[in-house]
């Protein structure tokens, strides 16, 4: 193989290649618009619900503001893809000038060779000029000749018919890709109108909560009352799990084996439900006065559609099931001497004693004050977990 076929060869294979990509990109883009999407829909539900069954402003803030970042993820997603479109635009038309160069160049030649087929059009000159060489040697050459100019001929003819295929090919998908990078275009307008809309609407909240402080005052001291219950009711449940572990001889009967695996599996457990988390692990301030601590977040809540089923992240044996203000039914799953915790849910599917398989059903979330969404929490002992830092 000749140099220039070597990197002819080169050429095709990296062509392939970047369009495989693209088809990859494509395809990944797709699929994160529609998972933000869904995010999307939950959230306007829960809106929904939020605006006629709930009084509680900050939850219906905390809604908005998680709307307005998947909607901002969104148009990232489409900025990237329409960058994407125009680098394949730019890539597709540079190749067409190519082609379209190499196309002239083609039929120059072209034109060279049907001259000279021309002028020796007339059989008999072409064995005249054959016989009269002066040796063997001369006649095969100018026989060659003339084969070869028949030949030449053919393939000129033909690459010339696969070099206008080839860039009527390309013109297709540039016209393609064009039509694809507007309508994403489009879309992204579209998403812009939202946001804006979603934005004011969250400024709108911002003021009604800044006139009604006294009252949202309030409603946070109930929501720390529920918070710190839950909390002491979850210390206490694990607590006595851990004593009841230890045998008579006091040896510890904690099942350490299961503990492991399910150690192992950090970052890779199964979600217990698809949803979108509207609110996250740890110490957070309010988001309008911020001077004022929300109650420390154990866990994580997950805006969830109604109904929706919830299942076990891992295997293990459920410990209790408990009724908490503001909660409703809790599920405790004990893993050795890790504990997942699963809260408001409207029905249980499994009850103490049951021992459970990574995603069986546990049950189904309920709405609580307009509020679909699952709490859902991970300790080590008596240490609460960030549950996303576990999840995959």
């Amino acid at each position: 193989m000749n140099a220039s076929r070597i990197i002819l060869t080169g050429i095709l294979f990296l062509a392939g290649f970047g369009l495989s990509l693209n088809a990859q990109d494509t395809k990944e883009y797709e699929a994160r618009k529609a998972k933000l999407e869904k995010e999307i829909e939950i959230l306007d539900r829960q809106l929904s619900e939020n605006a006629s069954r709930s009084r509680s402003e900050l939850s219906r803030l905390t809604l908005v503001r998680t709307k307005i970042s998947s909607r901002n993820a969104m148009i990232r997603e489409s900025d990237r893809q329409i960058r994407r479109y125009s680098d394949d635009i730019y890539l597709t038309q540079r190749k067409i000038n190519r082609l379209d160069a190499q196309l002239d160049t083609l039929s120059a030649y072209y034109e060279k060779l049907i001259l000279n087929a021309y002028k020796h059009r007339d059989a008999k000159l072409w064995y005249m000029f054959i016989l009269s060489s002066e040796d063997l040697g001369q006649a095969f050459r100018r026989y060659s000749y003339f084969k070869d100019l028949s030949s030449q001929t053919k393939v000129q003819a033909d690459k010339i018919r696969a070099t206008k295929e080839e860039m009527e090919t390309q013109k297709a998908k540039l016209r393609e890709l064009k039509a694809e990078a507007e309508t994403v275009r489009a879309r992204r307008q579209e998403e812009l109108a939202s946001l804006q809309k979603e934005e004011a609407e969250a400024e709108k909240i911002v003021a009604a909560l800044k006139r009604n402080k006294t009252k949202y005052q309030k409603e946070l001291n109930a929501k720390k009352r529920q918070v710190e219950a839950l909390d002491k009711e979850i210390k206490r449940i694990i607590e006595e799990a851990m004593k009841a572990a230890k045998a008579k001889d006091g040896k510890e009967e904690i099942d350490y084996r299961l503990a492991e695996e399910f150690s192992k599996n950090k970052g890779r457990l199964p979600w217990p439900a698809n949803g979108v988390v509207v609110d996250r692990f740890g110490q957070h301030y309010h988001p309008v006065f911020t001077n004022v601590k929300l109650p420390f977040n154990n866990g994580i809540s997950i805006a969830l559609q109604d109904g929706a089923e919830v299942d076990a992240v891992f295997d293990g044996v459920v410990k209790q099931i408990v009724v908490m203000p503001g909660y409703n039914q809790c599920v405790l799953v004990q893993h050795g001497n890790y504990f997942s915790f699963y809260c408001k849910l409207k029905t249980t599917a499994v009850k103490a004693g049951d021992k459970v398989k990574t995603g069986q059903k546990i049950g189904t979330v309920d709405t609580i004050n307009g509020e679909t969404q699952l709490h859902f929490q991970i300790w080590q002992g008596n240490k609460p977990q960030n549950p996303e830092s576990w999840l995959r």
